[in-house]
């Protein structure tokens, strides 16, 4: 059954290459098969991360040129005609057709949390050169590709939320269980995402007030463009990069001044801010805060990534780091248990294939978005970018001493809190390092000690510093790891924000199935209630967390990546069984493919987090061992009291009950989603879709970020037709 408009957009008519565009597109396939080359064949030799640049560049150069041309046109077929939730329900709250410059850095800024930067960086244990296949090849066929066709699908159904879209094409079961399972899964990845934000932020004057800065700033954006300078979009975007420099600067002096001790807060104020911000930003109308604050966010983020590729290319650090290293094989890894199947490909989640971004694309980006052949620039593209940002991070994880990433990533318990020590236990992996280099390394960035600083933000931290120190003098060093710190938190505050408004959206779509209402996202005792549903849940997780370090989000970090990477399966899922629904099922295999490559991965990974019998990677193998502990009355570290011992009980036995209840929620997803496809090949009349109607756009707006000549002409008969023009 197909729902498709009288005519469908194609892109321009059949050209004839130029020999211009012949050399440019061989030059970049060369530069890209030279990269990809010495990567996978150097062994033993020095290897220049420039050549990781290289590969990935090029690999994306050329999946965003033709392999999203192709789904874009030939198997979504994007209509330029088709009117968008935006244009036909514009209410000015949720509602609103945004600039595709403005929505472009919104939505890179919503997905790009903290995966790309930390994810990358803790799966550096298993050697550059996994990491470096997966983010790459992982993001050209799978992330980017879910993140495409969930915002096209989505938009063709008046911006409906992933498990509402579920529901309604897949059926009343396995809907609920993608609900069910969505909304659960959200909650965990914004408890997360906001602790890594309340531990890059605590007692740092400098990232506080920076940070605080952008929403006056993003506030006078955005009354800017409604108001004052409705569509220029370049003035606002040179006030406001000047307007954020200042910022940037000024929050230095601030933390050098007497107002320090002002911006100095400690976590459990910043939890209270953190979630009035995050209430205020998820009801106030998305023009106003929302959109503008990440579009501003999105010029540090992007320029900054942008200068450590120029660094990379200028300086020509040498990847330290192993390509492929023992522990990938022998899964006894000191920063994370485990081989490299199937875990390597959980803890790089948003760099390659996450399931959070499909809660963007469903959520607010839909309800923004210009024109359906936006899809392409928006949903690729903007994944294409996070995944750069992912191949940055696994580089400056790979360019430091190994000595020194093993120091920073293992657990105190393992290496002890002196550097002696750290040293020993190092070494005894077959990585040197002398105490009186990682004391050093301590000292050139102005820490008193950098042993266990886990999570992979400070690891990160150092290898900016390394990168852009080597370009701007080593004097500048200590400079340089703080604003990367800072960065990393403005990074991520930016997915928390968009992720709560989403959050919303959802559980608003979920109450409409129970109170019609509900289903009005913009209806206002709706919106104020499920905000504040949502924010209390993540901000209570959040706040236990804080207080208690085995307590709270602490207690779910460890099924984050797994239950990411399940909810892109769902996404996933979704996805295929649209494409056989609306008659595309000789195209099914685009999402079908990653959907199986995504299930074999984190079921395996569910599997072996469940049983396995390795006390550091089973839950409740792990749990055993602790009531054994218990029961004999010995400490097990990490735990420092019996107390502790207690919590790490409790702990496994929710980590491995909620791994097991996800993994049985995504699988009944999956196959509820095969018998409906099953269903319509075999009897296509039984099969409905909830796609909206067809409504002409009155819309005149590019598909790109650069307009083609064609669009150009089309602007301008445009604006001559418009009254008084």
């Amino acid at each position: 059954m197909r729902t498709d408009s009288p005519q469908t957009a194609s892109p321009q008519g059949p050209r004839k290459a130029s020999p211009q565009t012949i050399v440019i597109w061989t030059v970049v396939a060369l530069v890209c098969a030279a990269g990809w080359s010495v990567l996978a064949l150097s062994r033993g030799e020095e290897v220049s991360a420039v050549w990781m640049v290289a590969a990935a560049l090029g690999s994306y150069a050329i999946a965003y040129r033709f392999y999203s041309k192709f789904i874009a046109y030939k198997v979504l077929k994007v209509d330029r005609t088709r009117a968008t939730p935006a244009e036909r329900l514009n209410n000015g709250i949720d509602f609103h057709p945004t600039d595709r410059r403005v929505l472009l850095g919104h939505h890179f800024a919503a997905i790009a949390g903290a995966g790309p930067l930390v994810g990358p960086v803790l799966a550096a244990q298993m050697g550059y050169l996994p990491g470096t296949i997966w983010i790459i090849v992982g993001v050209i066929f799978a992330g980017a590709v879910q993140d495409m066709v969930v915002l096209f699908f989505s938009t063709r159904r008046d911006g409906r939320s992933l498990g509402q879209m579920a529901r309604e094409e897949i059926g009343p079961f396995g809907g609920a269980a993608a609900l069910l399972a969505a909304f659960a899964i959200m909650i965990i990845l914004l408890g997360v995402l906001a602790l890594v934000i309340v531990n890059a932020l605590a007692q740092s004057p400098w990232g506080t007030f920076s940070i605080a800065m952008t929403i006056p700033i993003a506030l006078l954006m955005g009354f800017y463009l409604r108001v004052l300078r409705p569509g220029r979009v370049s003035e606002v975007s040179l006030i406001g990069v000047a307007l954020l420099l200042l910022a940037l600067v000024a929050g230095r002096w601030v933390a050098e001044s007497s107002w320090a001790d002002t911006f100095t807060l400690a976590p459990s104020t910043l939890v209270i801010w953190l979630v009035a911000y995050g209430f205020v930003a998820s009801i106030l109308p998305v023009w106003m805060l929302l959109a503008p604050r990440d579009y501003l966010s999105t010029f540090m983020k992007i320029g900054t990534i942008a200068l450590l590729a120029i660094g990379v290319v200028v300086s020509m650090p040498t990847l330290k780091m192993d390509p492929v290293t023992d522990f990938a094989t022998r899964g006894d890894g000191p920063v994370f248990a485990g081989s490299l199947f199937p875990f390597v490909f959980i803890t790089i989640a948003c760099g390659a294939l996450s399931g959070f971004h499909s809660l963007i694309s469903s959520g607010t980006t839909p309800k923004m978005i210009q024109k359906e052949t936006q899809v392409r620039m928006i949903g690729y593209g903007s994944m294409l970018m996070e995944s750069s940002v992912a191949v940055m991070a696994l580089i400056a994880a790979s360019i430091i001493d190994p000595g020194l990433y093993f120091a920073m990533n293992a657990p105190a318990g393992v290496i002890g809190d002196t550097v002696q020590n750290a040293s020993q236990v190092v070494g005894s992996w077959g990585y040197q390092i002398s105490p009186e280099d990682l004391a050093a390394a301590a000292k050139n960035v102005e820490e008193a000690s950098l042993l266990s600083r886990t999570g992979g933000a400070p690891t990160l931290a150092i290898g900016v510093s390394e990168i852009f120190s080597e370009v701007t003098g080593g004097s500048l060093r200590a400079f340089w790891y703080h604003f990367a710190i800072m960065f990393e938190a403005l990074f991520i505050l930016t997915a928390l924000d968009a992720g709560t408004r989403v959050g919303r959206f959802m559980l608003q779509d979920t109450l409409g199935n129970l109170y019609k209402p509900f289903k009005n996202v913009s209806w206002k005792p709706g919106l104020v209630i499920t905000s504040g549903i949502v924010c209390g849940l993540w901000g209570y997780f959040l706040w236990v967390g804080v207080h208690e370090p085995l307590g709270g989000i602490n207690q779910l970090f460890p099924i984050f990546g797994i239950s990411n990477q399940l909810l892109a399966a769902v996404a996933l899922a979704v996805c295929t069984t649209l494409l056989v629904k609306s008659g595309r099922l000789k195209w099914a295999w685009i999402t079908g493919i990653p959907l199986a490559w995504d299930a074999t991965v984190t079921l395996t990974a569910s599997w072996q987090k469940v049983f396995s019998s390795d006390p550091r990677v089973g839950f409740f193998k792990q749990r055993s061992v602790y009531q054994d502990g218990i029961d004999r009355g010995e400490l097990i570290a990490p735990a420092k009291s019996m107390d502790d011992m207690h919590t790490i009980v409790t702990n496994s036995t929710v980590d491995g009950v909620l791994a097991a209840v996800l993994a049985l929620l995504i699988v009944i997803v999956i196959a509820d989603a095969t018998r409906v496809c099953i269903r319509h090949v075999r009897r296509p009349a039984l099969s409905t879709l909830s796609e909206s109607p067809y409504v002409e756009s009155k819309i005149v707006a590019p598909a790109g970020l650069i307009p083609t000549k064609e669009e150009k002409e089309e602007e301008r008969d445009a604006v001559g037709a418009a009254p008084g023009g």
